[in-house]
């Protein structure tokens, strides 16, 4: 267990989680306001439906990219391309004068179903190379330190919208973030060998 918390592949994928999880918690947190700034005749009933709309786009994305990705048993393009796709609307957003708040809501349903698409495909990948109780301490170390980059990502957001009086500074960081992220993902050597999951660096019998 021990070996599999020293494990290269495992900080690897922490730091993709990380980056991820930075644009991830910025949409989580920021979408509802940019949408109630943009949308301020609407009550906050019908603003809740408007943030609704990405997230059933995003539901039906991570059911396609999971379904694809489980058939084909490849994961680094599945979690890749949907995060490149995240990025570029995310770009959309921090460049374009947005007056509209259907114009937004469409580009939010874009990033949604990039950023949410990830979770499938990622979460697989531990388990191409740990198993038992190192796939658990592998899994649980990428989580925990990863979703430090919820706490980075909307506390950047905010700081620069405090400063600038703008989202779009945040959204560029998001968007960059998610280009790191996938370029890590890429980064990724193809799938390890079956009898890697024996070694004794990550065997749960000899950790």
């Amino acid at each position: 267990m021990h070996e599999a918390l020293v494990h290269g592949r495992v900080w690897h994928l922490t730091a993709i989680y990380f980056t991820f999880s930075v644009s991830m918690y910025t949409m989580v947190f920021w979408m509802p306001l940019l949408l109630k700034a943009l949308a301020s005749q609407y009550s906050n009933t019908g603003v809740g439906i408007l943030v609704m709309i990405p997230y059933l786009v995003a539901l039906a994305a991570m059911l396609v990219v999971a379904h694809s990705s489980d058939l084909t048993l490849e994961r680094r393009y599945h979690a890749a391309i949907p995060a490149i796709i995240a990025a570029v609307f995310l770009l959309s957003l921090a460049t374009t004068v947005i007056s509209s708040a259907f114009l937004a809501v469409v580009l939010w349903c874009f990033v949604g179903a990039g950023i949410f698409s990830l979770y499938g495909p990622f979460w697989a990948l531990p388990n191409e190379f740990l198993s038992g109780s190192s796939a658990a301490a592998g899994i649980a170390l990428i989580n925990s330190i990863g979703n430090l980059g919820g706490f980075i990502g909307p506390l950047s957001m905010g700081a620069i919208n405090r400063r600038t009086g703008s989202f779009r500074g945040g959204f560029l960081l998001a968007s960059i973030s998610l280009v790191v992220s996938a370029t890590l993902i890429l980064m990724l050597r193809n799938r390890i060998r079956r009898d890697a999951i024996l070694s004794p660096v990550i065997d749960p019998v000899q950790s």
